[in-house]
């Protein structure tokens, strides 16, 4: 599920400072600021399922990398360790010692993931626990229950995403059930803050409808009616074609207000770089004294040759899952920060561009 963050032009006070520092055309460069940190968008967000990004450390994500915000499951921390060690243990940030921000998702992806273990109902999510076939229910209140133990900074409602392509019933029911869980959702949420609960947490809503650009409307005209601290596109990448996608994003954020892949790619041995992909298995990579990107001044290109690289891939040294990581999130982080200069100097179209052709140029 691809997620895009907008955030309202309506300022919680206490819950999230958020500022639109420029634009060009189309394109903006914000400041989200939590309880946890500062957040300058557009951002790359590095994968954290279980509290944790694969084959690293958090010194590795503060220290190399500077990720202001990461992203951790709602789902598989819920089953495990459970939401409630968790909280016992100080949330995620005391748990886990990263003291910057958490994003955690509502569960309803890994139900469309695990379908065949996963059943939507009219009030919520029934499915089996992939790790012991165990029973649960997720409903919108169990969900943002559990994302208040783990103490998240931004918390996603549960949505009844579905698989693309999709019937035109299909489409709706999924609108209908989302719109519903999210009244339900923030009808809860805000009656608790009054009582103390989630002061420092925000809660994000998710428009789904497919590709069709009137299920499109629908939802995100229902949901941007409702009290939430944010707003993100959901149900996209699970079917469509890439350029569906675009023209989706395009369409929906006209409606909305208007103020997850790098580690796993790096694990199979796919490395990113700013002419493009690298298969650093590649038996052409054997005797390649070269960084893996002339251009990135992360550790590993400082360091290490692409021949070193391929060595660990083929060895399946551990020390290789570390390195790569380390550089696939940092070109992902570092791409960020460039779109958000560009917008800032209006040049965005022009960075568009040279991006796109700069990777042609050497496919």
């Amino acid at each position: 599920m691809s997620i895009i963050v907008i955030i309202p032009k309506k300022k919680k006070e206490f819950y999230m400072q958020f500022n639109i520092d420029a634009t060009s055309k189309n394109a903006r460069a914000c400041t989200i600021k939590t309880a946890h940190s500062t957040i300058k968008t557009p951002v790359f967000m590095p994968v954290g399922t279980l509290g944790s990004v694969k084959s690293l450390d958090m010194q590795d994500v503060l220290e190399l990398l500077g990720a202001e915000i990461i992203l951790a499951n709602t789902y598989h921390m819920y089953l495990q360790p459970s939401d409630t060690t968790v909280a016992k243990m100080g949330g995620l940030h005391g748990f886990s010692t990263y003291p910057k921000s958490f994003l955690t998702d509502s569960g309803g992806f890994q139900a469309f993931s695990l379908s065949d273990m996963s059943k939507p109902k009219a009030d919520g999510i029934e499915f089996r626990s992939h790790i012991d076939g165990s029973k649960h229910f997720f409903t919108p209140k169990k969900v943002i229950d559990i994302q208040h133990n783990l103490g998240s900074d931004i918390m996603m409602i549960l949505d009844d995403l579905v698989a693309l392509p999709a019937t035109q019933e299909r489409i709706a029911l999924s609108i209908e059930r989302t719109t519903a869980w999210a009244k339900e959702s923030i009808d809860y949420f805000r009656a608790k803050q009054k009582e103390g609960f989630g002061v420092e947490q925000n809660i994000f809503a998710i428009i789904q409808g497919g590709t069709d650009k009137a299920f499109r409307t629908k939802s995100a005209t229902e949901l941007c009616e409702m009290d939430f601290d944010g707003f993100a596109i959901g149900g996209l990448s699970v079917g469509e074609a890439n350029q569906d996608m675009y023209d989706t994003v395009e369409h929906t954020v006209q409606y909305m207000p208007k103020c997850v892949m790098p580690t796993r790619n790096a694990r199979n041995g796919t490395l990113f770089t700013s002419f493009g992909k690298v298969n650093i298995k590649g038996a052409k990579f054997k005797e390649d004294n070269t960084p893996i990107d002339g251009e990135c001044e992360c550790l590993t290109c400082k360091r290490y040759s692409r021949a070193y690289l391929n060595h660990l891939f083929r060895s399946r040294e551990i020390t290789y899952f570390r390195l790569a990581t380390i550089h696939n999130l940092h070109y992902y982080l570092n791409l960020m920060k460039q779109a958000r200069e560009a917008i800032l100097e209006d040049r965005y179209s022009e960075f568009k561009a040279e991006f796109y052709a700069k990777r042609q140029n050497n496919s």
